[in-house]
């Protein structure tokens, strides 16, 4: 096993230019999973003890942070991120903050999950940067309030225990924790700013929900469904085909290079757990002059299964969203959609219910994290 990069230390004060051009960062073993952490799905920081410099919100910011030398504020320097005061000893006799000292903020995830990594990004906070982090981890029913979540009753588990990070880097963390979580307490220690929060993982729904809502979107990522490869990522990633709602603009889909052979292009999907799928949606939403030409969608039972063809080949038209019901229901556990030659689709939507033993097997998994 890969031991994950780590930084630590102050960065170098900012000289000018490319504010990332000093930026320390890795590639990182998790980072194929979806951002849980993602305000497309819901996610958000619902409280935070301290946000004097800048406020907590910023956490969770998909676009990476920004920096502007010259933007201050009556506070001081307006930074990116989330950025509290600085901490301060009981007397002039003891001026420091003590070991036990430090911020939090309570972050709820988009969608509840098992968490694989997390990913604590201080880019530009190059002196004003946490000592260390550490992160616990809890599940709670419905939507539980702040006072609710910091309750004495309520059982945090550790996901990164206490541990220094480094400047204007992306400190990356693998978590091994195998339970199904909703919320987080990120806290560092004793004060300081975090630009960005990712948190990748793999969907953990409720059996109960899914169940109550009878048909519903199979491989949706909101309800579980997962992309497990896809023949290229070039300008957007293969994830984005099942996020929620509709694309809003042309990177919000799925888009690939330019082919210049005789291939196609595909994405391969897990979908929540076996499933009959009675109908599909192909989005070509703000893909214009770069949408796919063709589509076709197949559907396999198990990871041995053979692939079975379930919408031929069929003619797509760019902005479109295309709907088909199919005559006989497609029984499944994975999914895949071929684009030809090259191009995008926006969205993939696949209707159906679980079967029995999809549901039985859900319903396993979820006792099995602890659900």
């Amino acid at each position: 096993m890969t031991a994950t990069p780590s930084f630590t230390g102050d960065a170098s004060p900012y000289g000018g230019g490319d504010p990332y051009a000093d930026y320390r960062t890795a590639d990182f073993p998790f980072t194929q999973y979806a951002n849980l952490a993602d305000r497309t799905l819901g996610a958000g920081v619902i409280a935070a003890n301290d946000e004097f410099f800048a406020q907590r919100e910023n956490l969770l910011v998909p676009e990476r942070a920004e920096f502007d030398p010259e933007h201050f504020g009556h506070k001081g320097k307006i930074m990116d991120g989330w950025e509290t005061r600085r901490r301060r000893g009981a007397s002039a006799e003891h001026p420091w903050p003590t070991a036990e000292d430090h911020d939090w903020a309570l972050v709820r995830l988009g969608a509840p999950g098992v968490i694989r990594g997390i990913v604590v990004d201080t880019a530009h906070f190059r002196g004003n940067y946490p000592q260390s982090v550490s992160i616990e981890g809890t599940s709670l029913p419905g939507s539980p309030s702040p006072a609710e979540l910091l309750a004495d009753d309520v059982k945090w588990t550790t996901l990164v225990p206490r541990t220094p990070v480094g400047g204007h880097a992306a400190n990356g963390f693998t978590v091994e924790a195998e339970q199904r979580f909703t919320h987080l307490r990120v806290n560092q220690h004793p004060d300081g700013g975090i630009a960005r929060l990712r948190v990748f993982g793999e969907v953990a729904p409720d059996p109960e929900w899914l169940s109550v809502l009878g048909n519903f979107d199979v491989v949706a990522l909101e309800n579980g469904g997962q992309v497990e490869d896809a023949s290229d990522r070039f300008y957007s990633p293969a994830t984005n085909t099942i996020q929620p709602g509709r694309s809003r603009k042309m990177d919000d889909g799925w888009e690939t290079r330019r082919r210049r052979d005789q291939g196609h292009d595909w994405i391969r999907y897990r979908l929540v757990a076996q499933a009959q799928i009675r109908a599909i949606e192909i989005d070509t939403a703000y893909l214009k002059g770069n949408s796919a030409g063709w589509a076709s969608v197949s559907v396999r039972d198990g990871e041995d299964g053979e692939w079975t063809e379930v919408l031929p080949r069929t003619r797509l038209q760019p902005d479109t969203n295309h709907r088909f019901v199919l005559r006989d229901a497609a029984v499944g556990t994975h999914a895949r959609v071929d684009i030809f030659p090259d191009g995008g689709i926006s969205r993939l939507r696949l209707f159906g219910s679980l079967t029995q033993e999809g549901a039985t097997q859900l319903a396993a998994r979820h006792q099995e994290l602890g659900g």
